[in-house]
């Protein structure tokens, strides 16, 4: 499908990486795909400046009452879902809405590593607390549960012996730009 549109949720503290590297893997035709709208919780959100910065429309949308119809009507148009430092589980309507279209990033390989609280440096400090030999990105399907759904794609890297939980992020996050806009090629052609 060529130009699907995207509706991109962030999170109120994320930079918003990773929904930068979509928006101009969409507009530099390295997916069949582009952002549609970034939504936000917040307009402090980082990632807000981000997306404006790209001429991208930006819907804020604070959690409270009929938080899954207001979520819907700022998706409207949008035939997929991606998560970017999005931390809460999605609204039962909203994932009925996007059956097998709501993708999200997950800074290690899933299923370890993954699960509720797993986020942010937790989880490069579980990896190497593991002593892991290796690490990467995962871009799965979203459920009703954090981490669940069906894995559309990894990323692999060596995790070295003096990698830091910080080092190691800064590695991860550059497989992460790279496997989502793969991972949203990939499931747009299935």
């Amino acid at each position: 499908m060529d130009n699907a549109r995207i509706a991109v949720m962030v999170g109120p503290k994320g930079r918003g990486s990773n929904m930068l590297a979509l928006i101009r893997a969409g507009k530099e035709g390295r997916m069949p795909a582009c952002v549609e709208v970034v939504i936000a919780p917040t307009h402090s959100a980082p990632a807000v400046q981000t997306a404006q910065d790209e001429k991208v429309r930006v819907a804020i949308v604070e959690p409270g009452d009929d938080y899954g119809a207001r979520l819907l009507d700022a998706m409207e148009g949008c035939r997929y879902v991606c998560l970017a430092g999005f931390l809460r589980l999605l609204p039962e309507e909203v994932l009925r809405a996007f059956p097998d279209r709501v993708l999200n990033i997950h800074p290690a390989l899933l299923p370890d590593f993954g699960g509720k609280g797993m986020y942010g440096a937790r989880v490069h400090e579980a990896v190497i607390a593991a002593g892991a030999k290796e690490s990467g990105c995962t871009v799965h399907l979203v459920n009703e549960r954090y981490d669940d759904g069906r894995i559309l794609l990894q990323k692999r890297l060596e995790v070295a012996p003096d990698d830091t939980p910080e080092s190691l992020a800064a590695r991860v996050l550059e497989l992460e730009h790279q496997a989502y806009p793969e991972a949203l090629t990939k499931l747009t052609r299935e």
